[in-house]
């Protein structure tokens, strides 16, 4: 069985020989991030969190965290950090890099990981016998080592320096420790070069040579590094820099480095750098001339401060069809692609043969160039927009010559998408039957909600050759598996591929691909399903492929199975007994405006407009990166404000027009702590409760004077005092007939823009809300004044947790909240498997009290669940159900 590198955070990350490269996040450094290093000493851990959550959201695969600074305990600052950082979800699901130069502090931060990470790191400068101690400890906690090429003699800072250190690490690690060697990652030091020290003209040239030897030579090993070390001569200069770190992972990434500490923000698109930088560049790094420093010097001085240029293209409409087209579909131009079609059509004499000529050859050039990074996936949903454009304009010449001829033409391959049933989240769905659509398979949409039956149906109806399942909310896991089943009763050998926001490699592996024989392949998000589907279809690769997926989850699943249940779960009575700490005889109580149910019909979305947070509004899009700064990246920067500039105008469309309309209601009722439920009473004098909601509580170890959050904590214990709120809003009514306009249009960047905004819109009608709830209808925070920024980042006092996330996971509450709010009044419903209809709708909770907090349930035992099940009465395999996902053990 092959020997992969794995790493969790809470989810599981494989690394094979097909990974793409794993960027480590260096934010989260005090020695290399001024910013988090003065939030570290000003104990603002809080607001050091926002570091680490911007690397993840930029796309860091690994995050790397390093206390070690003169000032600081740093033992203490990387506990209490690490505990921090496993309380919040989008952070927690990436591994973590434990990176000091003092052992005590890696051995306290593997004491707080729960998954998989990597210590960074060892080295026999020390000598054996410490290097020898260290690694068994490492060994001992699981973690995965960085190995320093650093031995008694100091830094190895030539080739043969560097292969023989790690040779000799390596090899005692392997048969001394009995260290996996999938799990050791070498960094043989990259240095800067252009320094005009001549001893270092071979600095990067060594480096890309060692690590060719060491994946050559040292079996299963990994290499890794700190890549702007090499562009340390050029401070100062962001051309230069950007240029050099990205010429020197092109090739560092060709000679086996598989990982590294990078800043994507300094990183250039290597194919977009300026001819003559990059060959003065290359020169430095290759060692290729030797007055190759001073050209590079001249050249930055030259260009210090200066920016990209813009070019202009006017002269591609002089060029042929068929570059005219390709033309268009990669710059997703619509304006002449009727009039080319029309020309090429006469020129190729079939309608047939345009599709399969100039418009497959520029699809295929779009596909390339977005399997190698260098289109982004709203320029790819144009290109889409362009080809749906020329096929509709050639349907009606194809229908003509079909019945002509009395024949049907060969279709390509065909893959049925949908959103299974109970859910109707379609976004992430849609957007990949684009990529797909854009590399030449047929899609057969089945859209949203659909049943198990209807997709069996649809598969054999139209002869597909896969099948796509997609889901967002929780109850979509056992959805998915029951499609799988009944694939299997069926007899159906139909590759099954599995997305969506709930879904994991993990849950794939354990759950879904047990059940049917056929393949079944977990697609991380758009960007993989092409070369996924390609293998599972093509009938050469499909069986090979299918066999090592199956080998791979049969691998986790023993590894799942052969975890015995970990000692960092407490008993719920131990974890109520560490209940979040209030004073409640000094806590104020703010009465609300009204006791009940205020609805709001018709909110103006020129107002909710101000609300909208466009960080995941870019994440949609798969654009890595933080608003407002991701429209200056330089890596994703001119498509952002392309994409940006597309989203304004469509919402001053929707505003002008009133195509949507937003509707909420919000309610507040005197409330009661319960143990860990709020009871609700009609008014402050009545005796008796007239609703209960139920909360679950954290039960896994805390480090010392951290509590076990659970959100009844939040609500004080003494009858007729305090208050709870709820709410539901929407964005989406109306957004089914703008959406007919567009696929009317077969314009899919249209579609997937309008469901984004109404997402947006919903989200920011709910912050606009929440606003009003603290400054008016509640009142309890009547001084507010903060900017956008600051809402977005929910400085306020005051949360509003939802049903389904983090702190609450449990959607069975929504029934109990729906039927309080009466929000079908105001046009939002729930589907069976409580998912809110129309989609872009937002519902939740409001808690007042200022040490009210956002955190993440984690993995529960099987204590509480049964408690759990006995105060909702339900039954104890109903609730398993619907909280699979924080189990600590298996059902």
């Amino acid at each position: 069985m092959p020997k992969y590198l794995q790493l969790s955070g809470l989810e599981a990350v494989t690394i094979t020989p097909n990974s793409n490269f794993i960027n480590i996040g260096e934010r989260t450094n005090v020695t290399g991030s001024a910013k988090f290093l003065k939030l570290i000493k000003e104990d603002k851990f809080e607001e050091a969190l926002e570091v680490a959550l911007d690397q993840v959201r930029g796309g860091a695969q690994v995050i790397d965290v390093n206390m070690d600074e003169g000032m600081l305990d740093s033992k203490a600052a990387m506990v209490k950090f690490l505990n921090l950082m496993a309380a919040e979800p989008e952070i927690a699901v990436v591994p973590v890099m434990i990176d000091s130069s003092k052992w005590e502090v890696i051995e306290a931060g593997l004491k707080c990981l729960q998954g998989k990470g990597i210590v960074n790191s060892i080295s026999l400068k020390s000598g054996e016998e410490d290097f020898i101690r260290q690694a068994k400890l490492v060994k001992k906690y699981g973690a995965a080592v960085v190995v320093m090429a650093f031995d008694e003699q100091g830094q190895a800072d030539t080739y043969d320096r560097r292969i023989s250190i790690c040779k000799r690490a390596y090899d005692i690690l392997v048969e001394r420790v009995k260290f996996p060697p999938q799990d050791i990652i070498f960094d043989p030091n990259i240095f800067p070069v252009a320094t005009g020290i001549e001893e270092h003209r071979n600095y990067a040239l060594d480096f890309f040579r060692a690590t060719k030897w060491i994946r050559e030579n040292l079996p299963h090993a990994h290499v890794s590094g700190g890549v702007s070390n090499v562009s340390f001569s050029f401070r100062g200069n962001q051309k230069v820099r950007e240029a050099m770190h990205a010429a020197f992972l092109y090739y560092a990434i060709q000679y086996g480095m598989d990982m590294g500490i990078v800043n994507p923000t300094m990183l250039e698109v290597y194919d977009e750098i300026e001819k003559e930088l990059l060959d003065k560049v290359e020169d430095v790094l290759l060692n290729r001339r030797d007055d190759a420093t001073e050209r590079l010097l001249e050249y930055a001085e030259k260009v210090k401060g200066s920016g990209k240029k813009k070019e202009v293209e006017d002269e591609w409409r002089k060029g042929t069809v068929e570059g005219r087209i390709t033309h268009a579909l990669v710059k997703g131009i619509i304006d002449y692609i009727d009039l080319d079609t029309e020309e090429a059509r006469v020129k190729y004499g079939k309608p047939l043969n345009v599709i399969e000529g100039p418009l497959m050859a520029g699809m295929n050039v779009v596909g390339d160039l977005f399997g190698a990074g260098k289109m982004f996936l709203p320029q790819v949903v144009k290109s889409a927009r362009v080809m749906k454009k020329s096929v509709a304009y050639l349907e009606p010449f194809l229908q003509e010559e079909k019945r002509k001829n009395n024949s049907a033409d060969k279709a390509a391959a065909k893959i049925l998408l949908a959103t299974v049933k109970g859910d109707v989240h379609d976004i992430g769905k849609n957007i990949v039957g684009v990529v797909l659509a854009c590399n030449n398979y047929d899609i057969v949409d089945l859209g949203v909600m659909v049943p198990t039956e209807k997709i069996i149906e649809a598969a054999k109806r139209e002869k597909v050759d896969a099948v796509g399942l997609s889901g967002l909310i929780t109850p979509s896991l056992d959805e998915m598996v029951a499609v799988a089943k009944e694939m299997q009763r069926e007899k159906l050998e139909l590759p099954l591929l599995i997305g969506g926001a709930t879904t994991s490699r993990i849950h794939t592996a354990v759950k879904i691909d047990p059940v049917y024989e056929g393949p079944v392949v977990h697609v991380l998000d758009a960007s993989r399903s092409v070369p996924v589907a390609s293998e599972l279809i093509n009938i050469q690769t499909r069986e090979s492929f299918k066999q090592r997926v199956k080998e791979e989850y049969k691998a986790l699943r023993t590894d799942h199975a052969s975890r015995q249940q970990s000692k960092n779960y407490i008993t719920l009575e131990e974890a109520r007994n560490n209940r979040t700490k209030i004073d409640w005889n000094t806590t104020s109580y703010t009465k609300p405006s009204f006791v009940g149910r205020k609805e709001f019909i018709d909110y103006p979305l020129e107002e909710i407009r101000k609300y909208i947070d466009w960080t995941p509004f870019f994440q949609t899009w798969m654009l890595a990166g933080r608003y407002p700064g991701i429209l200056n990246d330089s890596v994703v920067g001119v498509e952002a404000k392309k994409l940006f500039n597309d989203a304004n105008n469509m919402l001053d469309d929707i505003v002008k027009n009133k195509s949507l309309q937003a509707n909420g209601i919000i309610a507040f009722y005197p409330a009661e702590n319960k143990a860990d439920d709020v009871l609700l009473y009609k008014s402050e004098n009545d005796s008796k409760s007239f609703a209960s909601f139920h909360f679950l509580r954290q039960q896994n170890k805390k480090a010392q004077n951290l509590p076990n959050f659970c959100l009844a904590d939040f609500i004080s214990p003494e009858k007729g005092k305090d208050y709870f709120g709820m709410f539901a809003v929407t964005a989406g009514l109306g957004l089914e007939k703008l959406l007919e306009k567009h696929k009317a249009n077969h314009d899919d960047y249209s579609d997937i823009m309008a469901k984004a905004l109404a997402d947006r819109l919903a989200e920011a009608f709910a912050e606009c809300l929440h606003e009003k709830v603290r400054k008016e209808l509640w009142g309890y925070a009547k001084d507010e004044n903060l900017t956008n920024e600051q809402l977005i980042g929910e400085e306020y006092k005051g949360i509003r947790p939802a049903p389904g996330y983090p702190a609450c996971p449990d959607h069975t509450e929504k029934k109990l909240l729906f039927q309080l709010l009466e929000a079908e009044n105001v046009g939002i419903t729930l589907t069976e498997s409580y998912a809110m209809y129309p989609g872009a709708s937002v519902s939740g909770f409001y808690f007042s009290h200022p040490n009210a907090k956002y955190f993440g349930l984690g993995k529960i035992e099987k204590d509480q669940v049964v408690d759990y099940a006995k105060r909702k009465g339900m039954d104890v395999a109903e609730i398993e159900k619907w909280l699979a996902p924080n189990l600590s053990y298996d059902i």
